[in-house]
């Protein structure tokens, strides 16, 4: 890969976040020469985006923080086909009202990551829904569908593991790579976007809007992905046994989603605090060369860093001085996550097992009777014996709240309302 002159391409490039670039040259010149304006694109298959898609803000931000113009595109007109790229199957079909509800639940996410405005290189936040829902069916067939070779498109991997496999891909999924290549060109038009930034599962797909913007008249437009990212153990970026890391507090506590970086394997710190903080690269580099027991003092680093970007600083350190608290001294801090019970309830008693499967400790009570039956649940950090047990206003601690624990690294406070 070549040395870069622009600050944004230098810093993608020694910070792990470049995986292609469809001119590397022309690029970096626009760059160092211009203001640029890019986007990465968003569909509102959910009401947060998880860890999986934090890569990507993450450019968005350093666009920002290097002098350029990000924008935020969300989905609410390609969310109602849903990206097919490499997925086995079709996406569900979402209602008007689902997308609505999502794409507001989405928006949450940017606003500790880029500052908007009417300033040049204050970020936009923009729903395609503007343009897709207002295109007339044959004029755009006739203006934008010409440009595109069935061919052609046959022949991404995308399409082509999709129908090797003999797994149907529906008129409606095939259309996707069209909207997706408009949406590069109408953003040209309407804001002056140039790139398109994206993970490499959406390379096919932004070169296409780049040959679409060279056939109906745009300036050069150009292409960047990121790659896809598993962890050292080979797990899915964003996904734990206990389901999708979200990004909104509302989904997933401040503790939980700090917890989730303070876990990290060890052959993963460097390269996450390259990608998802903000900090130098000679103090990443300290971090990342201390060793054994030490590198845990790196990790809490991570978690602190990357937590502040997201919930704020304060969040952060709230969570930090949680998880000191309940791990080296067995003290409840108050940034555990917590569950409220009506007081009559706990009056009347509620069963051990149903209290964790309500406070997302457990699954379901099948799970929960396991756990107790190996000893790995504890009940104000008193191990659980009973599966029938029931749990009462008498077990309030003296701090107003009942403390529920599985392992050593999950726990939930429960408390009266």
């Amino acid at each position: 890969m070549m040395a870069f002159k622009s600050d944004f391409l230098r810093i993608m490039s020694e910070r792990g976040f470049i995986h292609q670039i469809s001119d590397e040259t022309g690029l970096d010149d626009l760059f160092a020469t211009e203001t640029v304006t890019a986007y990465i694109g968003f569909d509102p298959t959910a009401k947060s985006l998880h860890v999986g898609s934090l890569m990507q803000i993450m450019m968005l931000r350093w666009m920002q923080q290097t002098g350029h113009r990000p924008i935020a595109l969300m989905g609410g007109g390609t969310g109602m086909i849903g990206d097919p790229s490499f997925k086995d199957e079709a996406r569900k079909l979402q209602t008007n009202e689902t997308i609505a509800e999502n794409l507001s639940g989405i928006r949450q996410a940017f606003e500790n990551y880029l500052s908007f405005g009417e300033r040049p290189t204050d970020a936009l936040m923009i729903d395609n829904a503007e343009w897709l829902m207002e295109l007339q069916y044959v004029p755009f067939l006739r203006d934008v569908g010409r440009h595109f070779s069935v061919n052609r498109m046959l022949s991404f991997d995308s399409v082509k593991l999709r129908l090797e496999r003999e797994q149907s891909l529906s008129f409606l999924e095939f259309n996707y790579m069209i909207l997706q290549a408009y949406d590069f060109v109408e953003l040209n038009r309407r804001h002056g976007c140039r790139l398109q930034l994206g993970g490499s599962d959406q390379w096919g797909n932004i070169i296409n809007g780049i040959d679409l913007g060279h056939r109906m008249g745009t300036p050069q437009l150009y292409a960047l992905t990121s790659p896809l990212l598993t962890t050292s153990s080979g797990a899915k970026m964003g996904k734990t046994a206990d389901g999708a890391v979200w990004l909104n507090a509302d989904m997933l506590s401040p503790y939980d989603f700090w917890q989730f970086w303070r876990n990290t394997e060890d052959a993963d710190v460097e390269r996450f605090m390259k990608l998802y903080t903000t900090l130098p690269m000679d103090e990443i580099a300290r971090l990342a060369a201390l060793k054994d027991a030490e590198i845990n003092e790196a990790k809490k680093v991570l978690a602190n860093e990357v937590t502040a970007l997201l919930h704020g600083r304060a969040v952060a350190e709230e969570a930090a001085e949680t998880a000191r608290k309940t791990f080296e001294e067995g003290q409840s801090g108050s940034a555990l996550p917590r569950i409220a019970i009506p007081h009559g309830e706990l009056e009347k008693g509620v069963g051990i097992l149903s209290l964790f499967v309500q406070a997302g400790l457990a699954a379901s009570n099948g799970e929960a009777r396991r756990q107790v039956k190996g000893g790995g649940l504890k009940l104000n950090d008193r191990p659980v014996t009973d599966e029938r047990a029931t749990v009462t206003a008498d077990d309030l601690g003296t701090e107003g709240h009942i403390k529920l624990s599985v392992g050593k690294k999950r726990h939930a406070l429960v408390v009266p309302e």
